[in-house]
């Protein structure tokens, strides 16, 4: 038997085992390759890049869409459709009923926004006062709706987009009823407010969307949802207005509603298929064992390795007390607010805003933020624990990996949830790479790199203010010792405890006993290392598990005790 520590500069250890793999780097965003170079004779060279078969099959030109919506469009960063907005496009602008589902993150909001704004600009003008809205969209959450207004917002400039939802004032949305609406996004609880007040008529109807549909069944939304159907679709009327359904997961509910509402001949697109994949394909999934005792501090390693202090990040907790005390907790370096329905609409509105803007770089949120935000470039997303549904798992990734881009999605779990991890897996469709807590080397090296960041966006003026002092620091303590010193400050890593790869415990290392044979059972691990280090190591060591293979097992020690078993 050879017991042994893997070495790293810090004297770290190393996992080995398949619970025990080392952090994924993280992802840096993919460099766009130029389009011009241009010479020391100012002569201009056009580089061509070759189309990809999803950018030639969603060209613009291969739909009906107008130079100013296009325009709009590119403003927005899209230069083609995406599949789901490619495989629905015509059958929308065409009227018929669709069911359409795709995985989160696919774009499934401009799949239809885009043919309904042509479809409505290429109609009669109408900017008569008080006009009924010819467009209904309901959302299950007050920030899908502002998302999807926005949506369409950004894809027209003619059409009046108005939004109605919970806890804001009635007064504006009276006003623009009163002015005359043409695209009107809601909540079904708001909608169905009007509705019974008289003061919202929904008779001139062309076109319903259900987004998220799955979601309003699982919020309770069902009944409001069919109650404004009902008034809606009027039984005596010649026509009945086109029905799209949006969603990522079809319960048995959503086809209840198709067969009462759509036509019979409704087309349904699904690119997800009953044994594919359902999570986005562009996220990286991980899980990380963890006490709930231990998860604050944990969380904040992985924040500081997997995105850093220029990425962003979301953390999903499962109550609103956990996601405000997570938000508040000194252990996430990085600055971080929360969440969550008990924070008054506006705030909402303004939290989310500072999110997408950088103002700060960690969101830890609850069910409520899982659906619908449009936030683009999300590096991480983090679950404290395993979800209880599969949907919310689905929903809750999609935040990160949108539109093509790549991202992590970490979730925490407890030994007692491992069953439930793998349900999750099953139902899913993915594989959790089982990895452990970042180590003190992850740590210092993500955060040094973060560190040089900082060092790049200082002014050169502020530089000069400090060039005497960093002379005579020099002469004091020598360049590279100064430098490290000053980059260990920044970065905030001055002082790392060291944590068990197997459980993340802190005050733990995790070592490795490997054998030249197969282990039959733990016992024979006992006895190689009582024979080795005395009969008294029993009390500290903690955790054993068996490695891939047998050949070997790893388990913790104190940390304190780790020189004293080296040998």
């Amino acid at each position: 038997l050879i017991l042994q520590k893997k070495k790293k500069k810090m004297k770290e250890p190393k996992q080995v085992a398949d619970e025990c793999d080392p952090p994924t780097p993280k992802k840096r965003k993919a460099e766009k390759m130029p389009t011009e170079s241009t010479d020391t004779n100012g002569n201009t060279d056009t580089i061509q890049i070759k189309e990809t078969p999803e950018q030639k099959e969603g060209a613009f030109s291969n739909f009906r869409i107008s130079q100013n919506t296009i325009t709009l469009l590119r403003a927005r960063g899209v230069s083609y459709l995406f599949d789901i907005q490619v495989k629905t496009f015509n059958s929308v602008y065409d009227g018929k009923d669709v069911i359409g589902q795709a995985r989160t993150g696919t774009g499934k909001t401009f799949s239809f926004a885009v043919p309904l704004v042509e479809k409505l600009q290429s109609a009669a003008e109408d900017r008569r006062r008080g006009r009924a809205p010819k467009v209904l969209v309901l959302t299950p959450t007050r920030e899908l709706a502002i998302q999807v207004a926005k949506d369409f917002k950004d894809v027209t400039r003619r059409l009046s987009v108005t939004c109605f939802y919970g806890g804001s004032s009635y007064n504006p949305q009276l006003e623009a009823i009163r002015n005359g609406i043409d695209v009107l996004v809601g909540t079904p609880g708001r909608i169905r407010d009007h509705l019974q007040n008289n003061k919202l008529d929904l008779s001139q109807l062309k076109h319903v969307v259900l987004d998220e549909v799955d979601q309003m069944l699982d919020m309770g939304f069902a009944e409001q949802v069919e109650e404004i159907l009902s008034l809606s679709y009027k039984k005596d009327a010649e026509e009945k207005p086109q029905t799209l359904l949006f969603s990522a997961t079809c319960p048995s509910w959503v086809y209840d509603v198709a067969k009462k509402y759509m036509r019979s001949q409704f087309i349904h697109v699904d690119l997800i298929g009953k044994k594919t994949q359902k999570a986005a394909t562009t996220v990286e999934h991980l899980a990380i064992a963890c006490h709930w005792s231990q998860r604050a501090s944990v969380i904040g390693d992985v924040v500081q390795v997997y995105s850093g202090s220029h990425g962003r990040t979301i953390v999903f907790c499962e109550t609103k007390r956990d996601a405000t005390e997570l938000s508040m907790n000194t252990s996430i370096k990085q600055s971080a607010q929360s969440l969550h329905g008990d924070i008054p609409q506006k705030q909402r509105e303004i939290t989310l805003k500072g999110f997408r803007s950088g103002t700060f770089e960690v969101l830890v949120a609850t069910n409520v933020a899982a659906r619908g935000l449009d936030i683009p470039e999300v590096d991480l997303v983090i679950q404290c624990a395993p979800p209880n549904d599969v949907e919310s798992y689905i929903h809750r990734s999609g935040r990160t990996g949108r539109a093509g881009r790549t991202g992590i999605c970490i979730c925490f779990y407890q030994r007692k949830e491992e069953s439930q991890l793998k349900f999750v897996e099953q139902k899913a469709g993915i594989t959790f790479k089982r990895v452990g807590v970042p180590t003190a080397n992850d740590i210092i090296q993500s955060s040094s790199k973060d560190a040089v960041r900082f060092l790049d966006s200082v002014p050169a003026v502020a530089v000069g203010y400090f060039r005497e002092a960093a002379r005579e620091l020099i002469e004091q303590r020598g360049a590279e010792e100064a430098l490290a010193a000053a980059l260990a400050h920044i970065s905030g890593a001055t002082s790392l405890e060291q944590r068990s790869l197997i459980s993340s415990d802190a005050g733990f290392s995790t070592m490795i006993l490997n054998c030249s044979q197969e282990m039959h059972n733990i016992g024979f691990a006992w006895r190689g290392l009582k024979e080795q280090l005395g009969e008294g190591i029993d009390e500290h060591i903690k955790r054993m598990t068996f490695l891939k293979g047998r050949t070997g097992v790893c388990f913790d020690v104190p940390a304190s005790k780790v020189k004293e078993m080296q040998v």
